[in-house]
């Protein structure tokens, strides 16, 4: 019993030991035979765990130190107190979020506060951009295009609290068209005597809105300077950018003709005209029927104000002078008006003359057509007689013809002069019509009095 007492006391004894040795570190025991011994040391000085600044006051730059202490919100760094560390808005902690103060005057951590910045954003071709704040944690980047150019992607981007940038990296693309302005439409008259006009114009004005360059221009339509016909005429211009964005303007060519009112033609006669017969610039010309003479201008030329110049013609009959002393005059009134037949016989009374005479009666229609005058030298002097359809001829006259054309008065004969007095055909027997008709188609009309024997022919049988 008396055992367990001094171990209990023993026990006793150095739990005050260790409670001294924790606040002084003086204590120490040795024991010897299960006896402590207990070394008495000068009592050291007690501090004063309750002062108000055991540890140094807590503050952190750009932000804020939170703290509790045991003896209440009056103090701030007592012994014991806990501080909760935080960074303003725009900063991130670096170190311990809560510290305490040790009994060691210190703080049982360290932080501080460093700015969030984001990594510098590239620069985007063909555009800018422009920050709120810089680099600096919630500022704001907005993107923009230069002219011409259109922004794909996000248009604004801002630095979050992790440090990266929001979003993604837009790109600036050439979406505009390019600008292109066409020639202004025009009217031309056609040159005279043509129904084409030929128009010249400037290349069409073309600028790109964004880099301003223009990789092509087509044309759809005539070249500058072609010859254009009547009527309207489109150009289509179209302009290429490097990002094959394109545009297109167009503009018209009109071309005009100038008319007069298509002219009539004589009657008795038709009307040649150049071009397409009554545009401006072109000439008509009036012809007669062999057996009609022209009366009054022979051309006629369409102006610009649409009018025709000078006066109609007319075809009258052609008059036949008989009265003339020379052979030479007389056929030279038939100059490119009519050809001549001339028949030659000793009397009136000669077979031949008859049945001549008798197949020229019944062909008169078809001579007319051919414009064909028939002249008869028949009988001998003193009772010779020379006529031109119902006009008698000067016995000199006669004389004349016979010589210059070399017709004889012995025997029957027939000349076929054209219309310029050269001798064609001789016959020394009648011919009849077909035959006669068949040479004359053949060898002495032109075209256009061949289209007009055709045309009238019907009304001639």
């Amino acid at each position: 019993m008396e055992q367990s007492i001094r171990l209990l006391a023993l026990t006793l004894l150095k739990m005050v030991a260790a409670v001294y040795n924790e606040g002084s570190g003086y204590a120490s025991d040795e024991s010897y035979n299960n006896e402590v011994y207990v070394e008495q040391r000068p009592p050291a000085r007690q501090p004063d765990y309750l002062v108000p600044r055991w540890c140094y006051d807590l503050k952190i730059q750009d932000g804020e130190a939170a703290c509790y202490s045991p003896r209440g919100p009056g103090y701030r760094s007592t012994l014991g107190t806990r501080c909760s560390l935080s960074c303003d808005q725009g900063f991130r902690l670096i170190g311990q979020s809560s510290v305490r103060c040790l009994q060691s005057r210190r703080w049982s951590g360290y932080a501080y506060c460093r700015q969030i910045q984001c990594q510098v954003l590239p620069a985007i071709p063909n555009g800018s951009y422009q920050c709120s704040f810089g680099i600096n944690e919630g500022s704001r980047c907005d993107y923009t295009c230069f002219p011409g150019y259109q922004i794909e992607g996000d248009r604004n981007r801002v630095c979050m609290e992790d440090g990266l940038w929001s979003g993604g990296e837009p790109v600036c693309v050439d979406l505009d068209p390019p600008k292109i302005q066409c020639p202004p439409s025009r009217t031309k008259v056609a040159e005279p005597g043509k129904l084409t006009a030929v128009v010249y114009w400037g290349s069409p004005l073309v600028k790109d809105t964004a880099d301003g360059a223009i990789t092509k221009v087509l044309r759809r339509g005539p070249e500058p300077g072609s010859d254009f016909p009547e009527g309207e005429h489109i150009i289509r211009y179209t302009a290429y950018d490097r990002a094959y964005n394109r545009a297109s303007c167009k503009f018209v060519i009109k071309v005009q003709v100038k008319r007069c009112p298509v002219l009539a033609p004589p009657l008795h006669g038709h009307i040649t005209c150049s071009s397409a017969g009554n545009n401006y610039g072109a000439t008509c010309e009036y012809h007669c029927e062999g057996s009609h003479e022209r009366q009054g201008p022979a051309l006629r030329v369409c102006q610009f104000s649409g009018q025709w110049a000078g006066t109609p013609a007319t075809c009258t009959p052609m008059q036949i002078n008989v009265n003339l002393n020379s052979a030479g005059a007389f056929l030279d009134q038939f100059f490119e008006k009519q050809r001549l037949l001339i028949i030659s016989a000793p009397s009136s009374s000669d077979r031949y003359y008859r049945l001549q005479s008798t197949a020229l009666q019944s062909a008169s229609c078809g001579l007319d057509q051919r414009h064909v005058v028939v002249v008869e030298l028949v009988g001998e002097e003193p009772r010779e007689v020379g006529r031109v359809r119902s006009q008698q001829l000067s016995m000199d006259l006669i004389e004349q013809l016979r010589q210059a054309l070399r017709i004889t008065k012995s025997y029957f004969n027939v000349v076929l002069l054209d219309k310029y007095g050269v001798d064609r055909e001789r016959f020394r027997q009648p011919t009849t019509s077909d035959e006669l008709f068949t040479f004359i188609d053949t060898y002495l009309l032109s075209s256009q009095e061949m289209a007009q024997v055709e045309a009238n022919r019907e009304h001639c049988e």
